[in-house]
């Protein structure tokens, strides 16, 4: 199933999240996929989609700190990368999960509408791999994560 058939079907918002990760692989490829949403006020970022349930659960929380990750990400919406284990070590306390998982590069893209980050597309897999022209490539999920995320809101609030 395509992407917009699966926004289109039911069974929502998780279809969608699931075609979001056939996409997301397609496209620069994944070992761990996670989506993260923010809730300001709560000051936390909160799971609600991941390829590995049983390591990344979805509705995992992380608290939202202030460090260069969250000026990158949340404060210049561009995209965090760290392509080995050390790199990943010196802002995510999970790396050891991380790193046993086969995981020693990350790159997190931010999805923003109306001027603010809304969550996160968390893409991890193999030392060294996500090349500039990955870090290039994953701008065309923008689109369809800003749509998931949209998505999931309306499903939460119950619209």
């Amino acid at each position: 199933m395509d992407f917009m058939q699966a926004v289109a079907a039911k069974g929502q918002p998780e279809k969608t999240f699931e075609a979001l990760a056939d996409l997301v692989s397609e496209t620069v490829g994944v070992k761990l996929f996670t989506t993260m949403v923010i809730n300001r006020a709560r000051g936390v970022v909160v799971r609600n989609f991941s390829n590995m349930p049983d390591a990344y659960p979805v509705s995992g929380e992380k608290t939202l700190n202030k460090d260069r990750w969250s000026d990158l990400v949340q404060g210049q919406h561009q995209t965090f990368v760290a392509n080995s284990i050390e790199e990943i070590a010196s802002v995510f306390p999970d790396y050891e999960l991380i790193q046993s998982l086969g995981c020693e590069s990350c790159m997190n893209v931010p999805v923003t509408i109306d001027g603010q980050v809304i969550g996160t597309l968390n893409c991890l897999h193999d030392a060294g791999y996500y090349t500039p022209e990955r870090v290039e490539a994953a701008n065309a999920l923008k689109m369809p994560g800003a749509v998931a995320f949209l998505l999931n809101e309306t499903h939460t609030k119950g619209v």
